[in-house]
């Protein structure tokens, strides 16, 4: 994006711009953490994404995860068998996070405190 149009856009209000947009669809707790492991994994079960994100209640990721494929950024597929198989994914709106979140990943493992 030309930071000239994002400067008018700011200009206008924060409620105008870009970010303001992208934080809207992933500012709820878990959102951020649901689509960095369905990056890093692919398809992933409701019980092994809860693993991951280990503080995660059952109430806020069922939230998450519902306005998640809401947004489009994520997709749920349930299988007809027994018992139940439900599987979420990114679609390739989530899938265009990628590159955002690798910038994430990278500042975070350069500003890291090292183990000693």
């Amino acid at each position: 994006m030309d930071l000239k149009l994002a400067h008018e856009e700011f200009e206008r209000g924060i409620t105008h711009t870009g970010f303001h947009y992208t934080m809207s669809l992933i500012k709820r707790k878990y959102k951020l953490g649901i689509i960095y492991c369905l990056m890093m994994n692919g398809p992933t079960r409701y019980n092994e994404l809860k693993r991951r994100l280990e503080a995660a209640t059952f109430r806020s990721l069922t939230n998450s995860l519902k306005e998640l494929e809401a947004d489009g950024l994520i997709s749920r597929k349930e299988y007809s068998q027994i018992p139940p198989k439900v599987e979420y994914d990114l679609t390739e709106k989530g899938k265009s996070m990628t590159p955002f979140l690798e910038l994430l990943c990278d500042w975070g493992c350069e500003d890291m405190p090292k183990e000693k």
